[in-house]
């Protein structure tokens, strides 16, 4: 019954982004997503990697991916993991990783949303906004970053060579939405030349 009930933070806005030019924009709602605090190189830090079945990334900017979660670095001690899994075995999972040593594994899933940013611009886009160096010589497919984007705290993912996933908080999901498109009118039309 609860399934009926949910909606995503931006779906008052799935029109707007589908019908959006100079890139593709759209919302990819209800990810599961797991904090995860542990010491890296601890036993409990490889156990962790071992349950989510690629590791866990141990550098800045880093992720690792395997099936259906992929773990993005954001801090010395601190990950997120995306999945499409299930939350409850994941976390119960991940939990049994941990046990016995210090650190946490929380359910954070309703804390963020996923805006998938994608097109011939959209690294442009993001540019207008966004302070983070995104020049390929930098910043490529696989690499998170925890940034801004206009005013707003966001993890910026650059999830394939001209797509971008940005993870704001849900409260500011219509915000960031509301930004990305005005952002990308502006690539709407051919350049003028």
């Amino acid at each position: 019954m609860t399934a009926e009930l949910r909606r995503s933070p931006l779906a008052h806005l799935e029109d707007r982004m589908r019908a959006a030019r100079g890139g593709s924009l759209r919302e990819l709602p209800f990810l599961t997503m797991i904090s995860v605090r542990v010491v890296p190189g601890s036993a409990a830090f490889d156990r962790i990697g071992a349950a989510l079945g690629g590791g866990l990334p141990e550098r800045v900017a880093d992720t690792t991916r395997a099936g259906a979660h992929t773990a993005l670095w954001l801090g010395p001690d601190e990950w997120l993991v995306v999945s499409s899994a299930d939350p409850g075995p994941l976390v119960a999972d991940l939990a049994l990783a941990l046990a016995g040593d210090s650190g946490t594994v929380v359910d954070v899933s309703a804390n963020r949303t996923i805006l998938e940013l994608s097109g011939a611009a959209a690294r442009q886009v993001l540019e207008k906004g966004c302070p983070a160096d995104l020049h390929p010589r930098s910043f490529g497919p696989g690499d998170a970053v925890t940034t801004t984007l206009g005013p707003v705290p966001v993890l910026l993912w650059q999830s394939g060579p001209s797509t971008y996933l940005i993870l704001p908080r849900s409260s500011f999901a219509d915000y960031v939405a509301r930004w990305l498109l005005d952002a990308m009118t502006e690539f709407a039309s051919p350049e003028v030349r």
